[in-house]
This record gives C-alpha cells, structure tokens and sequence, in this order.
C-alpha cells in the first residue's frame, strides 16, 4: 500500500520491470522507493552482496550515483528511498541531514510498556567490545530521540507507533529495550531480545519533499505484522 499524495507511482504504470523480488511503492524520473522485506541488507555487507542498491542497480541500469539516501537494518523492512540522480542524492540527503523528513515505525514490543506515549532521549555509542551492539552513553554517546505512541496493549505485548527524530544505528531497537526507554525489546530481536521469526520492527511511513518540484511525497508500506490477542 502506498499514498503518494502529491503524484503517482510512474515506474511500473510506464513498463519498468520492478527489481527482482521487490516491490516498488513508488517511482518517478528522480526518485524509487522500495518496501523492503525482513532480511535483507540495504547495501552489500562484508560477506554478502545481495541487497536492495545491488538490485536497484541490475534493474535500473540508467540510475547513476550512490542511489542510497537512508537504510533501514537488515531485520527492519518497509520503506527504503533511493536516489536515481546525483542531484536528487544530494537534495534528499540534506533532507535527512537537516531533519525534515518524517518518519514512523510500526513496532510490537515484547512486553506491557507503561505509560501511552512519550518522548525517549537516550544518547547513543558502538559498544567496542561487541559489534555491531550500540549502548546509552551519556559521556560519549550522539544524541539519538525518539517519541513513541502506544496503540494498544495485548497478551503480554504493545503495539506502538515510533518516530525517530534522529538516526542513529540501531537506535530503535536500543530505544524499546533499554530500562529507561519503553523497558522490553522489539519482538524477534536477536541482538538486544531474543531470536523469533522476524524483527517485528517496520518503516511503515516516509514523507519527503520531492527534490524538483518541492512538494512532498508520502510513502507508506503496510505493515506485515499485528498484535496477537492470546499467547
């Protein structure tokens, strides 16, 4: 599912074919954004070269440039943007830089959070003994913020609403488990909870401001996860 307010997905209503075995949720001369499925990578990793820029590339061979302007982890899916154009890599990437984009998560925490709402600022470092593990840190940590909405609550989990007002790795994940965040990992979390079918952690929303016309563009992917009602 995607609302595209202004505009509308041209790619594949032009004839493009979408990269293989993804799905393209919007895509014009300038931009294509992705809905990336749990598993993976955004770019090539040290050890794997399967990722959503390396498909884009085989499928959009007259895209040009670093093409990526944010990645989503491994485990994470929903909507990934890509650049087709330098400039449009460069308009964007100040976006995101100077913090106008906006963005929402759809998150199932493996626990009753407490309260319905509020805003997590817990500062954010690699922990050098085990990467890729970030850690709080509040003498050397960057500054990482995330408000947070509670949907609802449901044998033993919370389905919450997150949105990121920074971009630090992992800074979701570390923002649920941590005891002075929300207090439980995201379900499915193998580093920072416990290993389940999938990281139950999902890009449902990105609005941008398109990098020639100005106007924003909404992207949305749905979610492909929800709350159970009995364990």
């Amino acid at each position: 599912m995607s609302d595209t307010r202004p505009g509308s997905p041209l790619g594949l209503a032009s004839g493009l074919p979408a990269p293989v075995g993804l799905s393209v949720l919007y895509e014009d001369d300038e931009l294509i954004a992705i809905d990336k499925p749990s598993g993976l990578l955004s770019q090539p990793g040290r050890q794997v070269e399967d990722s959503v820029l390396v498909r884009v590339r085989a499928a959009r061979p007259e895209a040009t440039g670093s093409l990526l302007v944010h990645r989503l982890d491994m485990d994470t899916s929903g909507v990934l943007l890509l650049a087709k154009t330098p400039q449009a890599h460069a308009a964007l990437q100040q976006q995101f830089e100077k913090r106008r984009v906006k963005k929402r998560y759809r998150a199932l925490i493996d626990g009753d959070v407490a309260g319905t709402g509020g805003l997590i600022n817990l500062p954010l470092r690699l922990d050098v003994d085990r990467r890729p593990f970030q850690i709080v840190c509040h003498d050397h940590g960057r500054a990482a913020v995330t408000a947070w909405k509670l949907i609802r609550r449901a044998a033993g989990q919370s389905l919450v609403l997150m949105y990121p007002q920074t971009g630090r790795t992992h800074q979701l994940r570390v923002h649920a488990s941590d005891g002075c965040g929300l207090g439980f990992p995201v379900l499915g979390d193998r580093l920072y909870g416990e290993s389940g079918d999938r990281l139950c952690l999902h890009a449902e929303q990105l609005v941008v401001e398109h990098p020639s016309r100005g106007e924003p563009v909404f992207l949305r992917s749905e979610c492909p996860f929800t709350l159970r009602e009995q364990r």
